[in-house]
């Protein structure tokens, strides 16, 4: 049986190092002449308030018009790229900040190439077997070739967020919010791993210029890599990524959903890697956030201290949306603790956390929480914050409720927080934002 290909490369200079890298894995040789080509790019979050560190967290734009420039040589000139940034439904200026700010639109002046905010495109209902459904932007499936590029990291739910993830930024918010439902075996890996399976051809590109451990956003931590993974096989290009951030393909659920559906095995037994070997280029990337034994506390918490509060570990069921406050509201709290014990506080997320006997107060954190517990009668006295996702003055009212003053600002101006994280970057050379422009 023959092998797929995956390409390693340093990366080293722009375009030829990602020609080396595609040339290696012949990733374009199931291109059409005259495509219409949908470049996927992973922005995971944008702000238009503050710089907040890009690396690891965002799709280099480097990598982009490097992409751009290997498909203008072999004669394409319909390419558009695409993405829908969390938290960006309905609001049009930050996107096109975003598009601005990363230089696509001067890739537009230069080669031609469009840039679309797909919650303002069409979306078409998928049938991927088995009963299941999610709705897809109509651009990238009415494209003849994909290039998937994201982000070479972990990912704080799913292990890591390669190829096969990246495309979760395609389908609607419905959609979204139905991969992180409570369905014990139909979860969050199950949907994620279908996420391929009727795109277009698709060449991966694995942009590890930087890498993130405990990503997918800006409050992991970033490494300069300088790396390049390439496939004409997204599946075959996400194991050997996996493997590269320290992980066996059986190690990531999805993955071993996503193998199990292509009558693949995860053992990489039918995958040729050329170029560097993953064993040189390998470094264990952590994936999931310290929280104390029991995890009922984010560790750092713990260790400040903090009593009469349990705020349970993350599940699958936190929707991308509820988990982009979650971050912030942590950190409120961290600021409004003052070594007096709190009052007998639980904070319950997602879609199937149970209350606990006997706590004085329940926190129901957005509107699948208070669904799913509005008549239960072990809560003693709920607090609900029912939103969706959750608005800052009703996060702001609960927690004060529940005799928790975390400073208003603070979740008013979710948007800064961004900035705070820059400082960790500040003076190291190694971390550029000139990859993430076009001159």
């Amino acid at each position: 049986m023959s092998k797929t290909a995956v390409a390693i490369v340093r990366y080293e200079k722009p375009v030829e190092s990602v020609r080396k890298a595609v040339e290696l894995c012949r990733g374009l040789d199931r291109m059409p002449a005259k495509a219409r080509v949908f470049i996927k790019p992973n922005i995971v979050f944008w702000t238009r308030k503050v710089t907040f560190p890009k690396w690891g967290v965002i799709t280099t734009s480097r990598m982009v018009e490097d992409i751009v420039i290997l498909l203008k040589e072999r004669g394409i000139d319909d390419i558009i790229i695409g993405e829908g940034i969390v938290g960006q439904i309905k609001d049009k200026e930050t996107p096109a900040h975003a598009f601005e700010s990363l230089g696509y639109n001067l890739l537009n002046k230069r080669y031609g190439v469009k840039s679309i905010n797909v919650f303002e495109r069409e979306f078409r209902e998928v049938d991927l077997g088995n009963g299941d459904t999610l709705r897809f932007n109509a651009d990238i499936l009415d494209s003849d070739f994909v290039v998937d590029i994201p982000v070479l990291k972990t990912h704080a739910q799913t292990v890591v967020t390669l190829g096969i993830k990246n495309l979760k930024g395609m389908i609607d918010i419905n959609s979204r919010k139905k991969c992180h439902n409570a369905d014990p075996e139909k979860n969050l890996n199950y949907w994620v791993a279908k996420l391929a399976d009727l795109m277009p051809p698709v060449l991966t590109l694995l942009d590890g210029i930087y890498t993130t451990e405990r990503g997918p956003s800006f409050d992991g931590r970033v490494r300069r890599s300088n790396i390049v993974v390439a496939s004409a096989d997204v599946l075959s290009a996400d194991m050997v990524g996996a493997k590269i951030l320290g992980y066996a393909p059986s190690e990531v659920p999805h993955l071993v959903h996503a193998a199990k559906n292509r009558n693949r095995s995860c053992d990489l037994s039918d995958v040729e890697v050329v170029g560097e070997k993953m064993e040189e280029v390998a470094s264990r990337h952590k994936y999931t956030f310290p929280y104390s034994q029991d995890d009922s506390l984010p560790l750092p918490m713990e260790k400040m201290g903090i009593k009469g509060l349990s705020y349970h570990k993350y599940d699958l069921t936190l929707c991308t949306y509820c988990s982009g406050m979650n971050g912030v509201v942590l950190a409120a709290i961290a600021f409004a603790w003052k070594g007096e014990p709190w009052d007998d506080v639980e904070v319950l997320t997602g879609k199937s956390m149970q209350p606990t006997l006997g706590k004085k107060k329940t926190i129901l954190f957005g509107k699948c929480m208070y669904q799913l517990h509005k008549n239960n009668p072990d809560i003693r006295e709920m607090i609900a914050i029912k939103g969706c996702p959750p608005e800052p003055k009703s996060i702001i009212k609960a927690f004060h409720q529940a005799g928790i003053e975390i400073n208003p600002a603070i979740i008013e101006n979710a948007d800064t927080a961004p900035g705070f994280f820059m400082t960790r970057y500040e003076g190291k050379p190694e971390f550029e934002e000139a990859h993430f422009t076009v001159t």
